[in-house]
C-alpha cells in the first residue's frame, strides 16, 4: 500500500512538472525573479503579479447587460453595459448610453405625443432584450479588442432581423389579400388627403416642386446594434487601457499610433427660435470662435456673449412700492403659475434660450448688439452658424417655403435669398439644411454661388451610415458636408469604414447625434479620432461640466493661424475630388446644441 501511495505521488509529481514545464513557468518565474531581485520593488509580490498578469490570457466577454435609462432630456434609452472574464474572475468593464434617433416633440398633440412614447418604449424595450439574450449568448467568449469580428457578427444578427420582419410583413399582406374585405376602401389623393369634391378648386402650386421623400423605416430595437458595438470597443480601449479615442484610432490606422492630436474649438448655440414668431427661417442660431482660440477660451468668449444674451432678454423689472405688493397679494397664486410657465417657455429642451424676431435682419443686429456690448465683433472675435430647418418650412400646396408669416419663396428665390444675406453678414460662415434635400438644382446653385465663403451643411438630406456603405453613389445633394449619425443598426467598424472612404475622396465628414442626447462622453471619444478635424456639438446643459473635466492640453493656446475666413473652402461640392474643403471636417451632435470647430494645422 505504502509503495502504490509512493507510486502515485511520484506520478502526481512528474504530471505537475510536466505542466508546468509546458506552460514555461519555470522559465519565467526565475527570469522574474532574477529581474525583480536586481529592482527591490518596494512591493514585491506586487511587482511580481503585474511581470507574470503579461502572460495571462486574453480577457473575454462573459456576457452583455442591457438596461432601459433615460437620456439628457429625460427620455428612455438604452444602456449596454459589458463584462469580461479577466483572470478567471468576470468583472464589469464599461457601460455605454446611446442616444435614440426618436425626435423631442414640441407643442405636439396629446395623442401624437402619447404614440410617440408608445413607439419608443417599444423599440427601447426591444433593444433590451436582443441584448439581453441574443446578442449576449452570441458574443460570449469573444475577445472585446476584436471589434472586426464582432461588428461582423452584429451585422449578421441585424440581416437575419431585417429578413425576419419582411418575412413577416409578406405574410401579413398575404393574408389580408386573401380575407375578403366588406368596405370599401374611400378614394383619397396622395399624402393621404381626401379627394376634393366636385366643383370645388384645389390649389396648385405656380411650378410643381420634387415631392417630398419617404423616411426612412428603423426596425424596432436596432438600437442594441449600435449600442453594443459601442460598448465593446470601450471594453477593448479599457483592457488595453488606453482612451477610447486612442483605441478607435488604432483600429482605424492598422496599429499604428497617430503622430499628433489637434485642438477643437468650441461652437455653441446662443438661442433657438420660436416657431409661433413671425421669423420661420432660422431654428437656431450658433457662435463659431476664431480658430487661435483654445478649447476653453472659445467655450468661455461664448458663454459670455450668451449671457449678454439673457441679460437683454430679460432685462430687470423694477420692485413694487408695498402698497402695490400688499395689492397684489390676492393674485399670488393665480399669477405665479403663468409667471412659471412664461419662464419655461423661454429655455428650450436642451438648454437654450428661446426668442422670436419679426425678420432675420432684426435677430443678427440683436446679435451685433450683443457683441458690441461686451467689445467683440462678429467677423473677427466670433462667428455665426444658422440652422434654417428648410425642410420643416415647406408649405406643398403653394410649392414654396414659408420664411416669414404670410411670406412665400420659390426654392430658386431662397437661393438668391442666401447670397443677399451672407453678402450683407459676412459673418455668417455655415448654413444648416438652407433647403430640402428634394431640391438638388437648388443644392448646386446655392454651392456655386457660397461654396467658397459659406459651408453648406445637409442634416435633413444625410442617410444612415449603413445605407450610405450599401450604396457609396446614393444620391444626396451637393453640399459642403453631410451629417452622419451613429444610431440604430450603426456599428463603429461602419464609421471607420465609411470615414476613411470619405476622406479618400476629399469629402466633408459630419458626424451627428439626434435629439435626445445621453450623458454618455463616448462620441467625443469618435469623433476625435475618425475625423480629421472638427465641429463637435455638446449639449448646453454640459459646458460647465466640460469646463471642469477638461485636460491641461485643451486648455492650452492653439497655434495662431490666419482668421477662420481665410480657412474657407474653394468649392464646397462632394463630388468634386480636387476641391480643398476637405480641409475642413466636421462633427454634428445636433444643430439644436454646442459644437466644436478643429480647424487645420497652417503650413510654414
Amino acid at each position: 500500500m505504502e509503495a502504490e501511495g509512493q507510486r502515485r505521488l511520484r506520478a502526481m509529481r512528474m504530471e505537475a512538472a510536466e505542466y508546468y514545464r509546458g506552460h514555461g513557468v519555470p522559465q519565467r518565474m526565475e527570469d522574474a525573479l532574477n529581474t525583480l531581485f536586481r529592482q527591490c520593488p518596494a512591493d514585491l509580490y506586487g511587482e511580481l503579479a503585474n511581470y507574470l498578469s503579461k502572460f495571462s490570457k486574453a480577457p473575454i466577454i462573459s456576457k452583455l447587460v442591457g438596461r432601459k435609462v433615460l437620456d439628457g432630456v429625460g427620455q428612455p434609452t438604452l444602456e449596454v453595459e459589458t463584462h469580461c472574464t479577466v483572470k478567471n474572475c468576470e468583472r464589469r468593464i464599461c457601460s455605454v448610453v446611446m442616444s435614440s434617433h426618436f425626435q423631442t416633440l414640441v407643442n405636439a398633440l396629446p395623442e401624437t405625443i402619447e404614440a410617440d412614447e408608445k413607439e419608443r418604449n417599444n423599440s427601447v424595450n426591444t433593444a433590451v432584450e436582443w441584448v439581453n439574450e441574443s446578442l449576449s449568448t452570441m458574443l460570449r467568449d469573444v475577445k472585446p479588442t476584436d471589434q472586426c469580428e464582432v461588428d461582423k457578427m452584429l451585422g449578421e444578427y441585424f440581416t437575419k432581423k431585417v429578413e425576419e420582419k419582411e418575412e413577416i410583413r409578406k405574410r401579413e399582406e398575404k393574408e389580408k389579400e386573401e380575407s375578403p374585405s366588406c368596405i370599401p376602401p374611400a378614394t383619397t389623393q396622395p399624402g393621404g388627403k381626401k379627394a376634393a369634391k366636385q366643383g370645388k378648386k384645389v390649389s396648385v402650386p405656380d411650378k410643381m416642386i420634387p415631392p417630398a421623400e419617404s423616411v426612412e423605416s428603423v426596425l424596432c430595437g436596432s438600437l442594441a446594434i449600435a449600442g453594443t458595438s459601442l460598448a465593446v470597443a470601450k471594453a477593448g480601449a479599457t483592457i488595453n487601457r488606453v482612451p477610447l479615442y486612442l483605441h478607435i484610432s488604432l483600429l482605424k490606422h492598422n496599429q499604428d499610433s497617430p503622430k499628433e492630436m489637434t485642438l477643437p474649438l468650441p461652437m455653441v448655440t446662443v438661442l433657438n427660435c420660436e416657431k409661433t414668431a413671425k421669423l420661420k427661417l432660422v431654428k437656431e442660431v450658433m457662435l463659431i470662435p476664431p480658430v487661435h482660440l483654445s478649447f476653453k477660451q472659445g467655450l468661455e468668449r461664448a458663454l459670455d456673449i450668451q449671457k449678454e444674451f439673457m441679460r437683454l432678454l430679460d432685462p430687470p423689472s423694477k420692485e413694487p412700492s408695498p402698497q402695490a405688493a400688499d395689492s397684489k397679494k390676492g393674485k399670488a397664486q393665480n399669477t405665479g403659475k403663468k409667471s412659471a410657465q412664461q419662464a419655461s417657455k423661454r429655455i428650450s429642451h436642451l438648454g437654450c434660450p428661446i426668442t422670436g424676431c419679426d425678420n432675420l435682419e432684426q435677430l443678427l443686429l440683436l446679435m451685433q448688439t450683443v457683441c458690441d456690448n461686451i467689445s467683440l465683433e462678429l467677423g473677427k472675435d466670433m462667428y455665426l452658424a444658422i440652422n434654417c430647418a428648410a425642410h420643416e418650412l415647406m408649405d406643398y400646396s403653394k410649392g414654396k417655403y414659408e420664411i416669414l408669416t404670410g411670406t412665400f419663396n420659390s426654392p430658386d428665390e431662397m437661393v438668391n435669398m442666401y447670397v443677399e444675406l451672407t453678402d450683407k453678414f459676412p459673418f455668417i460662415i455655415a448654413l444648416i439644411d438652407p433647403l430640402r434635400k428634394e431640391d438638388r438644382q437648388q443644392w448646386s446653385n446655392i454651392c456655386r454661388a457660397l461654396g467658397s465663403k459659406c459651408f453648406l451643411i445637409a442634416e435633413d438630406a444625410a442617410t444612415y451610415i449603413s445605407k450610405l456603405k450599401i450604396d457609396q453613389n446614393l444620391n444626396v445633394p451637393t453640399c459642403s458636408g453631410v451629417v452622419l449619425k451613429y444610431i440604430n443598426q450603426t456599428k463603429v467598424s461602419d464609421l471607420i469604414e465609411l470615414t476613411g472612404l470619405l476622406d479618400d475622396q476629399r469629402q466633408i465628414t459630419i458626424l451627428g447625434s439626434p435629439d435626445g442626447e445621453s450623458s454618455d462622453d463616448s462620441l467625443v471619444d469618435l469623433v476625435k479620432q475618425l475625423l480629421n478635424l472638427l465641429l463637435f456639438l455638446m449639449n448646453h446643459s454640459q459646458k460647465n461640466l466640460l469646463m471642469n473635466l477638461l485636460p491641461p492640453q485643451l486648455s492650452q493656446t492653439a497655434p495662431q493661424v490666419h482668421s477662420l475666413s481665410a480657412q474657407l473652402p474653394v468649392s464646397s461640392t462632394l463630388t468634386d475630388p480636387g476641391c480643398q474643403h476637405s480641409l475642413l471636417h466636421k462633427f454634428l451632435r445636433k444643430p439644436c446644441s454646442n459644437a466644436v470647430l478643429k480647424m487645420p494645422k497652417q503650413k510654414d
